[in-house]
């Protein structure tokens, strides 16, 4: 027989306060009412409510400011009762136990419950289920698909999923500023760090190194491509991220620098930090960036060596924005780049004078394509140019696409735009430990497998030993020998790819082919991965040695100068810098208003000039085609059989 409200209240009891809550919102929600916690005290009791209790306060004064229409469930409904803890003297149990104060609503019950939010609310094996899945970076919706999955008539939302997602955020910040639990964490994970703040104490500069990123960046350290990207946080800082390349010709997160802006200074900033975790001996061969003046600088002055390439795609795109506008049809502008493309790609100095005095002539009449080529390109031409960058040693990057796939792949582990520097830190470095762990495998895997194409005695001495994209390019020239029909050697191959190029294996064939004649870089038997507790080894020993250094010259100095060191390493014990969050910066790009299809808190980045280009250009090519359509219409209407009029 079901109780009717006053047994239930005045009869119930429970072992804790817990049980007592579930019990009693169970109870009124089958009679439509929904109730919530107003006030408690632990082990003591806890006043509960009508949800609808209690009247909607415009506390910030926005009400009349709002853009969206909103609403209150609010409508000071009386209902009151309390949940006691019985002491546990001679006359108590310490059970829980209800105190009625006031059991009338001034509203009708609901037919449907799941209108409450308090009905709402997940039990703690849910919760347990979100935090896993909100740590995996699954998205809110597929984090409710999966809880109903094993629940079927769950009465969350997605507004609980945000909700408790925002509780989980508040429990791991603590009592913690956001600034001081990022650098607490990077502490406790052994990540390199480095700050710059301005004078009132705000991060002006943010570099962050993860150790699995480290490792990676010790044993592949031969080139890396630069770029930055954008709509990454909430304080519009450009995100400066650095991509290394491993043997297996797949891409791996190097370093990640927030900066104030895009200036030689900044830049300088973040390559120094960079060249820290390579080591100072240790320098690139190539880096290879867009036409980017102050990162261009700022590679010379801080990797004198390096080889700065500059990105192809990138230059291509960019004469396209810029000289269509000088061309009529679309046909006539895809013969200027295809003439273009052949001064690029040029592989002798005596070609690309060739090409560009056959470029320079064809289009003498269109001077301000030309003059932009002459000022902007040009004076680069040993950056990009075939035969000055097939001198470097490259490994087949010639341009940043690399960049692009890496910002594009760590966007959807962002999802929004919104998250400041804690929240956008954790969520890159599931991006990095996820390439670590795909690297990983990749040459465990590659150690135990030989491909099925260079199954043969020619290549028993590479099998296990280097990786199979390298296998793959050398098949490729032991084809080309195979074959017998070899252009006349250009060396190219062997000075850009660190591989045998088609005359050198000619003359191997017959016999074994040594390893000795390939790259160190594509090495796979020599290379190991396992993550170590001594990834910062070599910083940590030289610290070692100077202390040691020191505690030995200590003995024997004068007393003034004890007393100087031991006030100099109080100091620096006992230094402590108070930093801010970033100001929030205005973005770059298009105005904030343009933004209105995407939304602010999207990381889709805007489309740059040669988009717009290429758009108008496919939009000409569908005009031009409907033009000739409409033409042959007009001929079959308009003229006779004998072709008259």
């Amino acid at each position: 027989m079901e109780l009717n409200e006053k047994d239930y209240l005045t009869t119930s009891k429970f072992d804790s306060c817990d049980d007592l809550l579930k019990s009693v919102q169970e109870f009124y929600y089958s009679k439509g009412y929904g109730i919530s916690i107003r006030g408690s005290r632990q082990d003591k009791h806890v006043i509960l409510q009508c949800d609808r209790s209690g009247s909607y306060r415009d506390i910030r004064g926005i009400a009349n400011k709002r853009k969206k229409t909103t609403a209150s469930r609010l409508i000071d409904c009386p209902f009151k009762i309390v949940g006691k803890k019985c002491s546990d003297g001679p006359d108590g149990d310490g059970t829980w136990t209800f105190n009625v104060k006031d059991l009338t609503h001034n509203h009708e019950p609901s037919t449907d419950i799941s209108g409450h939010p308090s009905f709402r609310q997940l039990s703690s094996e849910s919760i347990k289920s979100v935090k896993e899945m909100t740590k995996a970076e699954i998205p809110p919706r597929q984090i409710l698909s999966s809880l109903r999955q094993k629940t079927p008539n769950l009465p969350a939302i997605s507004r609980t999923i945000y909700n408790v997602k925002k509780k989980i955020r508040k429990e791991n910040l603590g009592n913690r500023p956001m600034i001081n639990a990022l650098f607490e964490e990077l502490e406790e994970g052994g990540f390199t760090y480095d700050i710059s703040h301005n004078s009132e104490g705000r991060i002006s500069r943010l570099f962050i190194a993860h150790p699995l990123s480290i490792k990676l960046v010790k044993a592949f350290s031969d080139i890396f491509v630069m770029d930055c990207t954008y709509k990454t946080n909430k304080y519009n800082m450009p995100l400066h991220d650095i991509i290394g390349v491993s043997c297996f010709n797949t891409s791996f997160y190097s370093e990640f620098v927030f900066l104030e802006k895009e200036d030689e200074e900044n830049y300088s900033w973040a390559l120094r930090a960079f060249k820290e975790i390579i080591g100072q001996g240790n320098q690139p061969c190539v880096i290879m960036s867009d036409r980017e003046l102050t990162l261009m600088n700022g590679i010379k002055n801080i990797f004198p060596t390096t080889t700065n390439l500059l990105c192809v795609w990138h230059i291509e795109k960019n004469v396209l924005a810029n000289c269509k506008k000088y061309f009529g049809r679309a046909e006539d502008i895809d013969i200027f780049m295809s003439s273009w493309n052949n001064v690029v790609y040029s592989t002798t100095e005596d070609l690309f004078e060739k090409n560009w005095d056959e470029f320079e002539s064809m289009y003498i009449e269109k001077k301000d394509a030309l003059e932009y080529i002459k000022k902007i390109w040009l004076p680069w031409k040993e950056n990009f140019v075939s035969v000055w960058t097939d001198k470097y040693l490259h490994f087949g990057n010639r341009s940043s696409s690399r960049a692009e796939g890496a910002h594009a792949k760590l966007k959807q582990y962002l999802q929004v735009s919104t998250g400041d520097l804690r929240e956008v830190k954790e969520k890159i470095f599931l991006a990095v430990e996820h390439e670590f762990n795909e690297i990983k495998v990749k040459l465990s895997s590659e150690k135990l497998q030989v491909p099925h194409y260079c199954n043969m005695p020619f290549f028993r001495e590479l099998h296990s030993h280097i990786s199979h994209f390298a296998l793959k390019e050398i098949y490729r020239q032991y084809d080309v020998a195979k074959d017998g029909i070899i252009t006349p050697c250009t060396g190219h191959f062997i000075t850009t790819m660190g591989l045998p190029y088609a005359h050198k294996i000619k003359y191997w064939q017959g016999t074994t082919f040594s390893l000795d004649l390939i790259h160190p870089y594509w090495r796979i038997d020599t290379l190991s991965l396992n993550v170590q507790n001594d990834l910062h080894g070599e910083g940590i020993d030289r610290f070692d040695e100077l202390l040691n250094e020191l505690r030995s010259m200590y003995q024997r100095w004068p007393l003034n100068k004890k007393e100087h060191a031991l006030s100099v390493i109080t100091k620096l014990v006992n230094q402590s810098v108070i930093v801010f969050e970033p100001m929030i910066q205005r973005p770059k790009g298009r105005p904030p208003k343009s933004k209105k299809k995407r939304g602010i808190t999207s990381t889709s980045r805007d489309p740059s000039r040669f988009e717009s280009v290429e758009l108008s250009q496919s939009r000409n090519k569908v005009d031009d085609e409907n033009s000739l359509i409409d033409l042959n219409v007009y001929s079959l209407d308009t003229f006779d059989l004998d072709g008259s009029f």
